[in-house]
């Protein structure tokens, strides 16, 4: 576990001007403290990221490269590349030897590889390939997503991109049921004059932009040739704009893949899971955890060590062996999990990425002027025994408003995914709809990891 402390030398209690700050409308939208964006102050509290915490491996686990876990419904659908196990050809990316297989599963947990005959060709784990050989080094990386654009023809649900530099770029490819997929046409609908795309490139449709986005792997930084990632985007999943690059690197640090996609409770907020490769330790790789606000051509690090370490596996050690899926995905009430390509599974609690974490002393965070909608405010929690967090409403110059004073607010005791804060008098929060606020929240010895107003 990682501790980012955040020093400042005034009160976040006394009374200021903020009179000249816009307010931040967030709506009803769950907000969590993966970046600074809401925070005005902070004294006694720190922000932390909690390591996931990895499981046995599971009976029939989900491995191989490049993966992606979709939560359909009622279905977990797996993709992931892997070998023909009779090829015997030269290797390279983009090789005819791979193919794109898939798995099923019901709990996130055990997995199944269907026999779907869909093509004469075998996989490791029999008849459960996809996609093979056409359009050329599209199994490579072969990435698909649910789109969830509104309007948009329900029989077409699924949409995926694949493609290698040495193969023309990025293909577009629809499918009706996650499984049988076609091109849209023929042609990459995203290239590159730099060499790019040996990575898995990712797409989906932003909510909040209203917009196909795609993270995809190129070269350029301003620290000179390193593997970093660029953002474009396009209405329709066909013509795409001049891509934009997000410039996440360190001097000297290396990003393979970005594995960016909405948070599944607040899809305003993209969570990236980028592999950080070492090329002079042995190619050895971890992984970080890196985050975007919908409409920002840049990625917020609140944390620049890694988030995910390779581990007592000596295996996970060796040339780029740590990549995680595209999708962090619920697998219980109150359970996320994170695939690794080597089979393992990590679990965080829903929304637990990172904290606002107060001691043993008490702490206080108050954010910046916002306005939302709704009646009630609901946290994800998890206090001690001895420990509480309160919460008082203030006005946007941080005058407290009647009825809704720390000392009206009990002391919230417990651990909940979303916990509802009531005030001695008052419950309904209708009243200030729309107008402009802050909260203060005063914690001991807890781990606020977000908050929302239904």
């Amino acid at each position: 576990m990682r501790i980012l402390i955040i020093l400042f030398c005034v009160s976040v209690s006394a009374a200021q001007d903020c009179s000249t700050n816009k307010a931040i409308k967030i709506g009803s939208q769950l907000e969590l403290f993966v970046d600074r964006y809401l925070i005005d102050k902070m004294a006694g509290v720190e922000l932390f990221m909690h390591e996931p915490q990895r499981l046995p491996m599971a009976k029939s686990p989900l491995q191989g490269a490049y993966l992606t876990v979709i939560k359909d419904g009622d279905i977990y659908r797996g993709y992931y590349r892997d070998s023909r196990p009779d090829y015997k050809g030269p290797l390279g990316d983009g090789h005819s030897g791979e193919i794109t297989c898939y798995a099923e599963s019901r709990d996130g947990h055990e997995w199944e590889f269907p026999a779907l005959g869909i093509l004469d060709i075998r996989s490791p784990f029999g008849h459960n390939v996809i996609l093979a050989g056409e359009p050329p080094g599209c199994s490579h990386n072969f990435s698909p997503f649910l789109d969830t654009r509104p309007g948009k023809d329900r029989g077409k649900r699924f949409k995926a991109l694949a493609g290698v530099h040495s193969k023309g770029g990025l293909y577009a490819f629809e499918s009706e049921d996650g499984i049988h997929w076609i091109k849209m046409q023929n042609t990459p609908v995203i290239t590159s004059k730099n060499f790019a795309f040996d990575s898995q490139n990712v797409a989906f449709w932003s909510q909040a932009e209203n917009t196909y986005l795609c993270f995809f792997r190129t070269w350029e930084t301003p620290h000179g040739k390193l593997r970093t990632i660029s953002r474009t985007s396009s209405p329709d999943f066909l013509h795409w704009n001049k891509p934009v690059a997000t410039n996440p690197n360190r001097p000297m640090e290396h990003l393979y893949t970005s594995q960016t996609h909405p948070y599944f409770r607040a899809p305003h907020i993209y969570i990236a899971l980028p592999t950080r490769y070492q090329p002079d330790r042995g190619s050895s790789t971890d992984i970080l955890l890196m985050t975007a606000r919908a409409g920002s051509a840049s990625y917020t690090r609140l944390f620049l060590e890694a988030f995910i370490r390779p581990g007592l596996d000596r295996e996970r050690w060796g040339n780029r062996s740590n990549y995680a899926a595209l999708n962090v995905v619920p697998t219980g009430p109150a359970e996320m999990s994170i695939y690794h390509f080597s089979g393992h599974r990590s679990v965080l609690r829903t929304g637990g990425f990172v904290s606002a974490r107060a001691g043993a002393t008490e702490g206080e965070l108050l954010t910046k002027t916002l306005t939302f909608s709704g009646s009630e405010l609901n946290l994800n929690y998890s206090t001690s025994a001895a420990g509480s967090v309160r919460v008082e409403v203030q006005d946007s110059v941080g005058v407290p408003i009647s009825g809704f004073l720390l000392d009206d607010c009990p002391a919230i005791i417990g651990d909940e995914i979303e916990g509802r804060v009531a005030w001695k008098q008052k419950q309904d929060l209708g009243s200030l709809n729309g107008r402009s606020v802050r909260l203060r929240f005063v914690m001991i010895e807890c781990d606020l990891y977000s908050f929302v107003f239904r």
